[in-house]
């Protein structure tokens, strides 16, 4: 059996995760009440911290500021910046030495899974998670809406909404990341050239 499908105990002293939160979504929201259930100390790393681009167009300062919004006045848990070193070993390093010793490290990132799985025991956030309490979302789907200007308020906490729209962070992003955006939807061009093996 593989550390990502561990069963959880009720409870574990340090647990820590790392995702981008761009935005924090209802699927990140109930991971991160779960996070809060589960651990006694929790660090909830922003990663791609260093990065502001397509994949990244909200800060991590504007991260973290949605994560507290959802976590209201709970003080059990750290928010620590990871940034994208470009290297994994390295990268993998950096995190356990900014998280320290955990009891379990949680992430849904395959990569990241297999290349923390040689420092901590590895769970899937969905393994924290009653099935009834499952939210299957990503941040890339809500972002296609906030381009698209579709329904996107639905799909994350009401206080994220009012905090999105309050700060013209949707009007942002939308001016400099919209229409790239919506072209990950569209069909790729085939070349025709011929390729060598």
């Amino acid at each position: 059996m593989g550390p990502e499908s561990l069963s959880i105990p009720t409870r574990v002293a340090r647990i820590g995760m790392v995702a981008r939160w761009k935005p924090v979504h209802l699927g990140h929201a109930a991971v991160l009440e779960a996070l809060l259930e589960q651990g006694e100390h929790v660090s909830i790393g922003i990663g791609s911290s260093n990065r502001h681009g397509l994949q990244n167009p909200f800060t991590a300062a504007e991260s973290a500021e949605m994560i507290r919004l959802v976590l209201g006045d709970r003080r059990d848990y750290a928010l620590v910046e990871v940034p994208d070193l470009g290297h994994g070993p390295r990268w993998r390093a950096m995190v356990a030495d900014l998280m320290g010793p955990l009891d379990l490290f949680v992430t849904g990132n395959a990569y990241v899974r297999d290349l923390m799985r040689e420092v901590y025991p590895v769970v899937h956030p969905v393994s924290l998670l009653a099935p009834e309490r499952r939210i299957p979302l990503d941040g890339t789907r809500v972002r296609k809406a906030m381009a698209r200007g579709e329904a996107w308020r639905d799909m994350v906490p009401p206080e994220v909404a009012a905090y999105l729209e309050g700060e013209g962070l949707v009007q942002r992003f939308r001016r400099e990341f919209g229409l790239a955006t919506l072209a990950l939807d569209a069909p790729q061009p085939i070349d025709s050239a011929p390729r060598l093996p």
